[in-house]
């Protein structure tokens, strides 16, 4: 594959991985190559970073498929630039050049000794030392056959000879020197140790990744290898660590937002005609009103109201839009939110004067949402609703139902919502389901949709910031 080849094979795997890149990027890039030439890998990757990648929040899915696609070695460590180390060597030297005395060592020994390394490469925070480890540790302890003259790579038989985890106490023990623990000192040091250890892991990681993609094929690892981007991770999906990173992203999308309703509000058209004011400024051109004069704009700051189904088969898209409904209380006159698994309580009080962070737990421990078993009844929580709360929804309201619409097969209440939505100033209703599964099995999407203004597949960031963005008084 040529250069060009598989630069533009790089540039569609940054697409298909949800990185925007244009094909004037892609054409700039090439000229880049040309520019900084391949000798200077380092060059190189920088070269194309400033020509197709735009956001800081696609630099790790950037950074990954580089990787991937301009690979700084090949097989068991032999170099692909066209000068330095390893270059004019032949794999199987460089290979044993590369272990050096690993080679001959038998399974044991070569594991503690790789672990005194590793301990050293850590407190000395040699990175390049750390790679090297990372590279001798995927070709001795990771390589497992899977078939008839085939092997492959797997990052968890490396972490489990290393058990990096296992030497925090050597580690920590050498960086205090002899301090006092338990102080600032430590919490720092630990810190320290963690980060040095997580960065090996990536190494190591990586170091996988290039095995696969020698094996396999750079584009089929590049489908699988690659996490999805913080926008685009599905909400029902999404692990502990892509909570952490959505939670990132809430106060900034809302001020994103409220800084567009701003240009939208000083941009756009005035209020009502003052007649007076227009008549009395024509008597300065004959008569003729050739400037017409009108009323402050006065924007509708609605009132929004939502209705959030936290069960177990939702908690993490329920986790992120109440994040959001709480950094977007500025946008509406006011905010009520209320939660619900197979009863409805208000859970607003949790909405003021605590940590976003644990507003989650305090509601799964403190509200009173469950009813008769603890299974999603939307039919009833509707019902509870409207009987305890008959003033929450009004003209001035915007209802929003947040939840999958799963209602095990059980009494959907659809006169109740009726009710509720022909109240209301606007309703919708936002699924964490993709589109194709609605309505199947006990989804009662089909009752509800009609009833709605909007019924939207809402699954990551992206389409929530879409649908707000729609949504937000103008």
């Amino acid at each position: 594959m040529s250069v060009l080849d598989r630069t533009v094979a790089f540039t569609a795997a940054l697409r298909t991985a949800g990185v925007p890149v244009s094909s004037a990027e892609t054409v700039d890039a090439a000229r880049a190559v040309g520019a900084v030439g391949l000798l200077d890998r380092g060059a190189l990757h920088a070269a194309f970073a400033a020509t197709m990648c735009k956001r800081p929040a696609h630099r790790v899915t950037f950074d990954m498929l580089f990787d991937l696609y301009f690979p700084p070695r090949i097989g068991a460590g032999l170099s692909v630039e066209g000068f330095g180390e390893g270059g004019a060597d032949s794999g199987e030297d460089n290979d044993a050049h590369q272990r050096g005395g690993y080679a001959e060592l038998d399974p044991d020994t070569l594991r503690e000794a790789m672990r005194a390394d590793l301990l050293r490469a850590l407190l000395d925070e040699d990175d390049e030392t750390l790679r090297r480890l990372a590279r001798d540790a995927v070709t001795t302890l990771g390589a497992a056959p899977v078939g008839a003259g085939q092997r492959s790579w797997f990052m968890y038989r490396v972490m489990r000879a290393l058990s990096p985890d296992s030497l925090v106490a050597d580690l920590l023990a050498a960086m205090l020197d002899g301090a006092a623990t338990g102080g600032l000192a430590e919490r720092v040091a630990r810190q320290t140790i963690t980060e040095r250890i997580r960065s090996f892991e990536e190494m190591v990681a990586a170091e996988v990744r290039r095995r696969l993609a020698e094996e396999r094929g750079v584009d089929a690892v590049a489908t699988t290898a690659v996490k999805p981007l913080a926008d685009q991770v599905d909400f029902l999906r999404a692990s502990q660590r892509d909570l952490v990173e959505l939670r990132q992203q809430v106060y900034p999308l809302a001020r994103r937002l409220a800084t567009r309703l701003t240009a939208r509000r000083q941009l756009g058209r005035s209020g009502r005609l003052d007649f007076r004011r227009t008549v009395r400024a024509s008597l300065a051109t004959g008569g003729v009103p050739l400037r017409t004069h009108h009323r402050p704009h006065k924007p509708h700051k609605p009132e929004l109201v939502v209705l959030c189904d936290v069960s177990g088969s939702v908690a993490s898209f329920a986790h992120f839009t109440l994040l959001l409904t709480h950094a977007l209380r500025e946008q509406f006159t006011r905010v009520r939110a209320f939660a619900f698994i197979d009863t409805t309580d208000e859970v607003t009080r949790f909405l003021r004067g605590c940590d976003v962070g644990d507003m989650m737990a305090r509601i799964a421990s403190e509200a009173d949402l469950i009813w008769f078993d603890g299974h999603s009844d939307y039919g009833h929580a509707f019902e509870v609703f409207a009987r305890r709360y008959p003033d929450a929804v009004s003209p001035k309201t915007s209802l929003l139902v947040l939840g999958d619409a799963r209602n095990n097969y059980r009494a959907n209440a659809a006169g109740v919502l009726r009710t509720l939505c022909a109240q209301a100033r606007h309703s919708y209703w936002l699924n964490p389901e993709p589109r194709t599964y609605w309505g199947s099995g006990d989804s009662a999407t089909r009752a509800y949709a009609d009833l709605v203004d909007e019924m939207v597949e809402c699954r990551n960031v992206e389409q929530l910031q879409a649908f707000i963005e729609r949504i937000l008084p103008a």
